[in-house]
């Protein structure tokens, strides 16, 4: 009975915008904790399974030359266990004993690792990989906003995007090679870019109004910063304790309920392309103050993704940090993002959000120069809150600038401005993980802060241009028009179908 009034409640509700947004807020919630939870595991277990190939060669020259009679060592790459059994398994019980790394000790007596040359070879391995998402993304990207306004409408592509990402969920959880890891990571950034494009698009079309889609879009960013939030700390636990699979099967069940949910709301099997014809991609990158809060999308959130592979393998080199530690050196950064956006998204619009985005970008700059400084986990606590909190500070007040440029400046169709930001977006964690492992590589982790820190607070004043953008001539009327409505009239003059099935504009 609860079941069926649930899904009574459901067929009820579809005419809610609330609703709508919570689907995009599960939506990216799911996104970005997949997108975090491999930042603590992936640089520890690739770590592993090197060491451990290192050991599975020793232990098979080593059993060559041993008699028949001694004992021989199975290396286990799923648990990282080493396995002994003798000559006669019948009469001699199997002995499980850890596996441990060379230069290492047992956990509760932990030191650093011995091969600090390999460890600091995983910088471009670990890079390259977590760059292949927002790589992936980002080739992705302008295909999926011109297909939300021409053909598909935004219900079938963000539907689409969960079944990609269920399937990236399960490749993680049960690959055991960098390839396979490689590819999952990949065929996440295709069911991202359906996922963040499709919903941002889908909120603006539904939040007519400037002041609430802010906050609309703050709300929906609250999903991205909780991912993150819960992402790092709760992967790093996971695989401390459970294993690598755990945390990725925990993840494909949440991401279960989002699609059952979607199949239920958004019936993503009616295909409802926009009423009426959007201005170009091409065209919109031609604008110059789309380009500037693109800028400020792109190296804020760059900080950050540069961050992400370098960070663990410092602490592992400095501070000896043990794998829980990797994962909860990031929690002050998620956090402070989760409260920066909640705040900013329902202030910006009344202090001005150029001038949000100009602090935050100078505050980003100041905070990543910062990080290097710290001599234990203790201290990246402060540096990184105001790296997490400054990017809230950015992403929520460029985010809705975004659509209200296109109502101020294009047609207020809303799928290719928003393919531009999540281009942006993916442009800072395409080139923020490659670049960065290749200079802590070459010249150290505290030049990769430094050099993106200075990049944030030179692009900083740029953001006075968005104070007062001017409008097309042939929008000046309209939008004068528009603002002299009553809220309550204009929403219900654009918005006067159900949420859902009237997502595209006015017919």
């Amino acid at each position: 009975m609860c079941f069926l009034s649930l899904l009574r409640w459901l067929r009820e509700e579809r005419q809610s915008r609330k609703l709508i947004l919570f689907i995009v807020f599960v939506a990216l919630l799911l996104d970005n904790m997949l997108l975090t939870v491999v930042v603590p595991i992936i640089p520890s277990y690739l770590y592993s399974l090197d060491q451990s190939k290192v050991l599975v060669l020793k232990n098979s020259t080593e059993s060559q030359e041993a008699s028949s009679g001694a004992f021989q060592t199975i290396v286990s790459l799923y648990d990282h266990t080493v396995k002994t059994v003798g000559s006669n398994a019948t009469s001699r019980p199997t002995e499980l004993v850890p596996a441990r790394l060379p230069g290492t000790e047992l956990p509760g007596n932990a030191t650093c690792p011995e091969s600090t040359s390999m460890l600091t070879n995983e910088n471009v391995k670990v890079g390259m990989m977590f760059a292949s998402k927002a790589t992936v993304q980002l080739i992705t990207n302008p295909f999926i906003g011109p297909l939300t306004n021409r053909y598909f409408g935004y219900q079938l592509p963000i539907f689409a995007g969960f079944c990609i990402m269920f399937a990236s969920t399960i490749l993680f959880a049960f690959s055991s090679s960098y390839a396979l890891l490689f590819v999952a990571r990949s065929l996440q950034g295709v069911g991202s870019s359906c996922s963040s494009v499709a919903g941002m698009g889908m909120l603006a079309s539904v939040y007519t109004d400037d002041e609430e889609r802010g906050h609309a879009i703050g709300i929906a960013l609250g999903g991205l910063a909780l991912g993150v939030l819960v992402g790092p700390p709760f992967g790093s636990v996971m695989y401390e304790y459970v294993g690598k699979t755990a945390p990725f099967l925990i993840l494909a069940f949440l991401a279960l309920f989002d699609g059952a949910l979607q199949l239920l709301v958004l019936q993503p099997t009616k295909v409802e392309p926009e009423s009426q014809k959007g201005t170009s991609l091409l065209t919109l990158l031609k604008d110059p103050y789309i380009l500037i809060a693109a800028g400020a999308i792109c190296f804020g959130n760059m900080a950050i993704a540069m961050m992400e592979p370098t960070l663990p393998i410092w602490m592992m080199e400095t501070m000896c940090a043990e794998k829980w530690q990797l994962g909860v050196a990031f929690l002050p950064a998620s956090l402070s993002y989760l409260i920066g956006t909640y705040i900013i998204g329902k202030l910006a619009h009344r202090i001005g959000r150029w001038l949000c985005a100009l602090v935050g970008m100078t505050l980003v700059g100041i905070s990543v120069i910062c990080v290097p400084f710290a001599t234990s986990i203790y201290g990246l606590i402060l540096p990184n809150f105001g790296v997490g909190f400054a990017i809230g500070m950015v992403d929520s007040s460029m985010m809705p600038i975004m659509g209200y440029l296109v109502d101020l400046r294009h047609v207020s169709v809303y799928g290719s401005v928003y393919a531009i930001a999540d281009v942006a977006f993916c442009m800072g964690f395409a080139f923020g993980p490659s670049i960065g492992g290749s200079i802590a590589e070459n010249i150290g982790f505290p030049w990769v802060m430094a050099i993106i820190g200075i990049m944030d607070i030179l692009f900083a004043p740029l953001c006075i241009f968005l104070r007062n953008p001017p409008a097309q001539e042939e929008k000046v009327v309209s939008h004068k028009l528009k603002t002299s409505e009553k809220p309550g009239e204009s929403q219900r003059s654009q918005v006067d179908l159900d949420p859902v099935d009237g997502l595209h504009g006015p017919a």
